[in-house]
Parts: C-alpha cells; sequence; structure tokens
C-alpha cells in the first residue's frame, strides 16, 4: 500500500516550489571537492537532513542542478543537497539519445560498460561517510536517482552497507524486480511510460518497507532530469509535480 495520499502523489500545502526556468537558468549552488569527487551543492547550512543525488548518464544538466535546488529550499523542511560527479567531467552525450543508430548504441554500450552501476553503488557508503565528516550537523540522508541514477539507488539501498534513511528513484533504467527484495528503507519510485510496466508492479511487489509507487504516463524517460523538455508547458507541469511528488515523500520518511 502507498504510504502517501492519491492526489497525484503529493500535497500542495506541503510545498512552495519557484517558478521553473526553462531556459538560462543560474543554478544557486556552488561546487566543492567532497570524498574525491566534485560536488554541486546547495541549499542551507543549518539543516540536519541531507540528500545524496546521482544524476542521469548526462551529468550536470540545467534541469538536473534546478530540481537540486528545488528540493533544497521549496518544502517546510530544507534539505543540503550533494550531487557528486562520478563520471569526473565527461558525462554522456544528450546527442546519443535515442540510441536509434549502431554508433549511438556502441557509444552507449561503452559508457555503460564503463560507468556500472554496481561500481558507483560501492563508492556511495564512503562518499556520504566524507560528507558525514564535513558536515556533521547532517544527521538523517536520504538518496535519490534519475535514469542510470535510479540503478544506483535500488543496489546502494539493497546494500548491508546503506547509510539511508530513505530514497527516490525517478524514472529508473534496469528496473530488476529482485533488487527489491533486499530493500529495507523507505522507497519511492516515479516511473515514465518508457519503464516496463510489469518490471515496476513486480518491483513495488517485492518491497517490504514503506513505499511510493507513481507512473507518469505520458512522461519520458528522463523527463525530471537531463532530457525533460521545459519549454512545453505540460512536461514543465509534471516535472513540477514530480518535484512535488518527491518533497512530500521525503517531509514523510526523513
Amino acid at each position: 500500500m502507498s504510504t502517501m495520499p492519491a492526489q497525484h502523489g503529493h500535497s500542495e500545502a506541503c510545498c512552495n516550489i519557484p517558478p521553473i526556468v526553462s531556459q538560462g537558468y543560474n543554478a544557486k549552488g556552488s561546487y566543492e571537492e567532497l570524498g574525491g569527487y566534485k560536488t554541486y551543492v546547495t541549499g542551507p547550512s543549518d539543516t540536519t537532513k541531507g540528500i545524496v543525488t546521482i544524476y542521469d548518464i548526462f551529468g550536470y544538466y540545467p534541469q538536473t542542478l534546478q530540481g537540486a535546488d528545488i528540493l533544497a529550499s521549496s518544502g517546510a523542511t530544507k534539505y543540503r543537497v550533494f550531487i557528486p560527479d562520478w563520471f569526473k567531467g565527461v558525462p554522456a552525450e544528450l546527442a546519443w539519445f535515442p540510441p536509434d543508430t549502431e554508433e549511438k548504441q556502441q557509444k552507449l554500450g561503452a559508457f555503460f560498460q564503463k560507468h556500472p552501476p554496481p561500481s558507483i553503488a560501492a563508492n556511495v557508503p564512503g562518499y556520504v561517510k566524507a560528507l558525514s565528516e564535513k558536515y556533521p550537523e547532517i544527521k538523517e540522508w536520504a538518496l535519490l536517482g534519475f535514469c542510470w541514477g535510479g540503478k544506483v539507488v535500488s543496489v546502494t539501498i539493497a546494500s548491508p552497507e546503506n547509510p539511508f534513511k530513505a530514497a527516490i528513484e525517478a524514472h529508473p533504467a534496469m528496473v530488476d524486480p529482485k533488487d527489491a527484495e533486499n530493500i529495507k528503507i523507505p522507497l519511492a519510485l516515479l516511473a515514465s511510460k518508457d519503464e516496463n510496466p510489469e518490471d515496476v508492479k513486480k518491483f513495488e511487489a517485492n518491497l517490504t518497507a514503506p513505499k511510493y509507487i507513481e507512473t507518469f504516463p505520458d512522461q519520458i524517460h528522463g523527463w525530471m532530469a537531463a532530457r525533460s523538455n521545459l519549454d512545453d508547458e505540460h512536461i514543465k507541469s509534471e516535472y513540477k509535480r514530480g518535484y512535488q511528488t518527491v518533497l512530500n515523500f521525503l517531509s514523510q520518511h526523513l
């Protein structure tokens, strides 16, 4: 059963999201070297709650940074949000998507081979330890992942070394119901029309902790991150609703 009300997955009262900027977004945070990774950091310095965001394969796109800024200060609770650069400045190219040619498929395949989610997930607990040492005031952590990053979330929180209290996956790639069997913390999964519905259904069935699962049926894989076309008013509205849903879930579980 969902732990959230059914009205579009969020409570209007919990959030005060600023106007979404379609183009030319000026990020509010800054970059720091943390745990050996360049990291985008945004949000108030006096909060006790932190969010680690695992970006999609396209890295630091304006839509992703704007999402981090929304999460940092739009809810009743404020969060310090951290986005580490796992790709060391060499993300995938948006031009590879969709992978509708052999060349694009080869490039994407090579990228995924170089950055398999389990190898990234293995580094996440150590990264959070470094954050906690630098920011000891942060006592509770959530994990958010987009697309490829959603798979990193599943692997990370299913591990015995999981340091997170709650997690969210937005349009996750490689949804595997077996991952859900070992997830013991509250999890929200916001699916797009491009994830396999049966995989999402089986994944949900295998979750035993509090959960919230919603499919945004007319949104593409990537609508809350780099592939979001915020010039389209409906996509912009669903982008906003996605972040409202995340904030409401976190308000209940972090």
